[in-house]
């Protein structure tokens, strides 16, 4: 059966940076960087106290960067092929080493990791980090893999454009042409080119492209039909295992692999397996877009979890923004089925939007409903990216990412909201306003109440919206709730994305009851787990039940039975 946990996102490179400079396009001279070392036990102390049990350190293999480690024997980065001056944490340039921009002592970088996830795990965290198997920086090559590993594309044969045996996809006798602004005289040079990324298969990649990388071969010939050479195992398979297998021994308890679709689902049945035969306990989620693999991705890639982007979030993200109303997260649950417990639920990730941002809510308010519901609506999995708790807008111009609602994944920077939190290592609420202590508390008090109430981690669910269409006292468009029972638990939670406080009255119906097994006769009262309070009540008459809820907020009542 899968559990209900909840993680926390988290960027190294912008989490602990002292530095407030903020300069646009800073170097990390300038700007300053985080590091391993700022997540002290204090630190990871605060995270699980919050209710975390899992913590995803974003960013943390070593990637291209503009940042010159030569002299410390770090084969230096044609800028050219770097987005931003710290470079995207998605293009690996060794999958054995993790980012010398996180280290206080560059050659002690793995040691200092280690620690990392050593303290994490005494602070009751368990880590979670990237793994990229579709696409690596085109300046690939690693200087810790261990002795007997050959590096990705040593051994290919160049002048096929597709052969099993090969690592990378080719196209011969072409170079690569950028089409961005040169930053140095002499040119990147990649001859023959290779097939970019995000399936870009001609050697002219564009700037809305993934340029900087390079795709990965599993043996899949995309050009002639997507003929798949998987006997024997492809090469790059066995090196993929090995990595994972690699971290795994270093005590990672879960990896995040990031457009897991883009890599064929035979690998990942393969590959799967055999991690989990070294630890049964590590945990795979897959990024994953097109609802129509999700079983695919479960049920033969054997995914533990998938990303609930395209449906989940896509539906609250237009329920906040008033393009849809609430009664289509109804149709959420419905069509993923039997596949809902395999979901992990988002309202922020680093790809996306602040909810406070101009692009998005514009007001960090607008999000509590959504993560409510998203909280608490089954037994999976839901994920908070750092900052979202503090009403974090995104509306900094950092450099590469721009002024664009989202925290830049590309850039040295600090996050003011982040570091007023940290207050130097102290934590606490000194330097936050109140809006954000009023913020904090409710994320930290509804994980609280799911991580407690069994009949939330793991208890039957019973949707409510069909029995309130005609109600007049319930607006449909604006409000949402759902039962949630186990055993002789029962508890309903309703959420208001209207801005307007509202008396409601919810119509339960008796089939609600008895789908949950609950004689309503045996109610004597509730409590309010959210803002508090108890009252008593003679069962629910006519199975109605009335509450008022504040705007853009909701409520969590625990029936008391006798």
């Amino acid at each position: 059966m899968k559990e209900k946990f909840f993680i926390y996102q988290i960027f190294p490179r912008l989490f602990g940076n002292d530095n407030p400079t903020r300069k646009e396009n800073g170097t990390i001279e300038e700007n300053g960087c985080g590091k391993f070392s700022k997540f002290t036990a204090k630190a990871l102390s605060e995270i699980k106290k919050m209710g975390f049990s899992h913590i995803w350190f974003t960013g943390a293999l070593e990637h291209a960067t503009k940042t010159d480690y030569s002299s410390l024997g770090i084969p230096k980065d044609h800028p050219d092929i770097v987005k931003g001056n710290a470079g995207s944490p998605y293009a690996i340039k060794d999958y054995y080493d993790v980012d010398p921009d996180l280290a206080d002592n560059v050659a002690m970088r793995m040691a200092e990791f280690e620690d990392l996830i050593a303290r994490s795990h005494k602070a009751g965290l368990k880590v979670i980090i990237d793994f990229v198997p579709n696409h690596v920086a085109r300046q690939y090559r690693s200087d810790t893999k261990p002795r007997k590993v050959a590096d990705l594309g040593g051994k290919d044969d160049w002048s096929e454009a597709f052969s099993p045996d090969n690592n990378f996809y080719y196209l011969p006798g072409e170079s690569l042409h950028l089409h961005i602004p040169r930053t140095t005289e002499k040119p990147y040079n990649e001859s023959p080119a290779r097939v970019t990324g995000n399936d870009c298969f001609h050697s002219h990649p564009g700037v809305n492209d993934w340029y900087e990388t390079a795709k990965l071969n599993y043996g899949v010939d995309y050009r002639n039909g997507h003929q798949k050479y998987f006997t024997p195992i492809p090469d790059t398979w066995i090196k993929m295992r090995d990595i994972l297998l690699f971290w795994t021994a270093k005590g990672v308890d879960g990896f995040r692999c990031d457009m897991a679709e883009m890599v064929p689902v035979e690998f990942w049945s393969w590959v799967i397996q055999r991690v989990k035969e070294k630890n049964e306990q590590i945990i795979f989620i897959a990024e994953i877009y097109n609802p129509q693999e999700y079983g695919n991705y479960i049920y033969t890639g054997r995914f533990d979890y998938l990303y609930d982007k395209v449906g989940l979030y896509d539906t609250f993200r237009h329920v906040i923004t008033g393009q849809l109303p609430t009664s289509e997260i109804t149709f959420c649950w419905q069509r993923l089925q039997e596949l809902q417990p395999n979901m992990l639920n988002f309202l922020e990730n680093h790809d996306e939007q602040r909810i406070a941002s101009d692009f998005f809510g514009g007001d960090a308010r607008k999000g509590i409903p959504g993560m409510l519901v998203s909280a608490s609506l089954n037994t999976n999995p839901v994920m908070v990216y750092f900052g979202q708790e503090l009403g974090e807008r995104g509306m900094d111009k950092e450099g590469f990412s721009g002024l664009d609602g989202r925290t830049t994944i590309f850039d040295y920077w600090q996050i003011e909201s982040v570091e007023n939190w940290r207050n130097g290592g102290k934590f606490g609420n000194a330097r936050l306003t109140p809006e954000q202590i009023e913020l904090r508390e409710f994320y930290i008090k509804l994980i609280g109440i799911c991580n407690k109430e069994e009949a939330i981690k793991d208890g039957l669910f019973y949707d409510l919206m069909y029995a309130n269409y005609e109600n007049q006292r319930f607006d449909s468009t604006k409000q949402y709730a759902f039962l949630r029972a186990k055993a002789n638990e029962l508890i309903l939670v309703v959420s208001n994305f209207s801005e307007n406080e509202v008396n409601l009255l919810v119509d339960i119906p008796k089939e609600a009851f008895e789908y949950l097994q609950i004689d309503p006769k045996r109610i004597s009262g509730y409590k309010e787990l959210l803002f508090g309070g108890t009252k008593k009540t003679k069962g629910l008459p006519g199975g109605q039940f009335e509450e008022s809820v504040g705007g853009y907020s909701g409520k969590i009542f625990k029936f008391l039975l006798n």
